[in-house]
């Protein structure tokens, strides 16, 4: 073959590898795509935001099915506890309207009974029914002739003879701060109806031979300037019924209006008034005092 004849042939073999060349770089090009590096940081950081996205909502899920878990848990405790508390207070309300001092509160009453002084139930029921009094005192106004007096039963709030058994331990002081804090709420009632004028009778059931007790006990916690203190006279051995209801008409017979009346025992709520006028409050008292019986045997 000429020299002619092999350039030709070489030359067209360059074409033919160079056509070859760019039809498969045309072919690349074709069947994917070209991104930026910067454009692929952004995609990478997308998908990584959606992910942590989705673990937070996932972990977010999970936390809120827990509380909602825990909240039914506690609804559901608390519904047991107030339903254990009525049981319980049906049972001391019974045996106070029957004055069976000798009623056997059932043993799971106990516990209940300190939960709900030392929880600070006692104390806020004391509270709310405080504003209740004052709410009624703060519409009415003591006569100008001085002849309306207020009742207050004065029983229960000094802790005369406490015990130390170490069985009785959580009754005993129970029983101790009821008092304290039911003293405290009949002591402010006390002096707000006082300094707006209202003549103060108090009662108790107390012989009349532990008078000067009462009477340090009364001054030490603050009680001063009430109009009359009345207790049993001697041996009296009437019913509490007949000696609260002797007790209310030798006030209403000095010519006295008794406009209201407060106390934490039902027996003086409950005897016949002859004055439908006179309104009566009643203090909420814990259970704890039902063991007492239980506690000296």
């Amino acid at each position: 073959m000429s020299a002619y004849g092999h350039q030709m042939e070489h030359a067209y073999s360059t074409r033919s590898l160079s056509a070859a060349s760019e039809m498969r770089s045309s072919f690349m090009l074709e069947s994917g795509f070209y991104i930026t590096s910067f454009s692929a940081t952004i995609f990478i950081a997308g998908f990584a935001a959606l992910g942590l996205l989705l673990i937070t909502l996932l972990v977010s899920m999970a936390m809120m099915l827990q509380s909602c878990q825990n909240n039914s848990a506690g609804i559901v405790e608390l519904r047991n506890i107030n339903d254990d508390y009525s049981y319980c207070k049906m049972h001391s309300l019974y045996a106070k309207l029957n004055h069976l001092e000798e009623h056997n509160v059932p043993e799971i009453c106990k516990d209940l009974a300190v939960q709900y002084v030392k929880g600070g139930q006692y104390a806020r029921d004391l509270d709310l029914t405080k504003s209740v009094v004052e709410d009624y005192f703060n519409g009415v106004k003591p006569s100008k002739e001085g002849f309306d007096v207020v009742l207050i039963d004065i029983d229960g709030i000094f802790q005369l003879s406490p015990h130390s058994s170490d069985l009785f331990q959580s009754i005993s002081n129970c029983i101790l701060e009821a008092k304290n804090l039911k003293r405290m709420a009949v002591l402010r009632l006390y002096m707000n109806l006082q300094a707006s004028g209202w003549p103060i009778t108090l009662l108790s059931r107390e012989p009349e031979k532990d008078q000067n007790v009462t009477i340090n006990h009364l001054v030490s916690a603050g009680f001063r300037g009430w109009s009359s203190l009345m207790m049993r006279e001697g041996e009296d051995s009437t019913k509490m019924n007949e000696y609260i209801s002797r007790q209310r008409n030798v006030i209403q017979t000095k010519g006295f209006r008794i406009i209201s009346i407060i106390s934490s025992h039902v027996d003086i709520l409950s005897v016949a008034d002859e004055d439908a006028g006179t309104r009566k409050f009643l203090l909420p008292d814990p259970i704890c005092d039902m063991f007492e019986h239980q506690r000296k045997s």
